[in-house]
């Protein structure tokens, strides 16, 4: 009986070895499987979370832009706001500019007629040389190739020269008409409009104009020396100082 059990074991060990075997590969095949499953599982995972890592930078980064786009509009907003302001400034300015033009041109014209009659009835200090400086105002104020502000410019220039006239001491060499049929080349001294004095050329002869009379009057000699360093100081060969001139002012009307 005894022999009997143990060959029943021993056939059924025997039995059982191979299917056993069997088993146990399977198990090993399965368990590769299970990890070549789970590393491609993982690196599928590993691949998606590198993915989602630059898809966050990626939004982060759009995000900052749409941030910089947002600052940066709105800092076109307020510039586009201050050049309507800017736009609208310079519209009224140039409407304001059309009405002062309107008022500043016929200004312009009465003071080049103002300027006209100052020199006609002024002394005549370089009187031709003023009455040709007048007609060059006159014939500007026509060209278009001029701005409105440079002739307003040079009318001033001009007014400054004819303030200059009333308080220099000066001498030039110019004409001179003494009577309507002789005209001689003297040179010319004026201390402002105060005095206005000719000598010819010689430095032998004198003359005073009179404003009153409107015509040169000859000067005696006895004021010759007094006269000759007049025009040396105007000259400056000479220091200034204390000189005696013959007064060439419109004696005022007493009422």
């Amino acid at each position: 009986m005894t022999l009997f059990k143990t060959s029943l074991a021993l056939a059924i060990t025997l039995v059982a070895t191979p299917l056993m075997a069997n088993s146990l590969d399977q198990a090993q095949s399965i368990q590769n499987k299970t990890n070549n499953t789970s590393a491609s599982s993982q690196k599928v995972i590993d691949q998606s979370s590198q993915a989602t890592l630059m898809l966050q930078a990626e939004i982060e980064r759009l995000q900052e832009e749409v941030k910089n786009l947002d600052i940066y509009h709105d800092h076109l907003v307020a510039l586009v706001g201050s050049q309507n302001q800017e736009a609208k400034s310079i519209e009224d300015q140039i409407a304001e500019i059309k009405y002062t033009r309107q008022g500043v041109v016929p200004l312009m014209y009465k003071m080049i007629d103002g300027l006209q009659q100052l020199v006609e009835q002024d002394v005549p200090i370089k009187k031709q040389q003023r009455l040709e400086r007048v007609e060059k105002l006159q014939a500007m104020m026509t060209r278009a190739d001029v701005s409105d502000a440079e002739k307003y410019r040079r009318i001033l220039e001009a007014y400054q020269i004819e303030m200059d006239y009333g308080i220099k001491l000066g001498a030039y060499q110019g004409r001179v008409a003494l009577s309507s049929d002789r005209t001689i080349e003297a040179d010319v001294l004026h201390l402002g409009r105060i005095s206005l004095v000719a000598r010819n050329l010689k430095g032998s002869q004198y003359w005073a104009w009179n404003q009153t009379q409107n015509q040169w009057q000859a000067l005696d000699s006895s004021m010759k020396s007094e006269l000759d360093k007049a025009y040396d100081i105007a000259n400056q060969q000479a220091a200034p100082s204390l000189i005696t001139l013959p007064v060439s002012l419109t004696v005022a009307e007493v009422k």
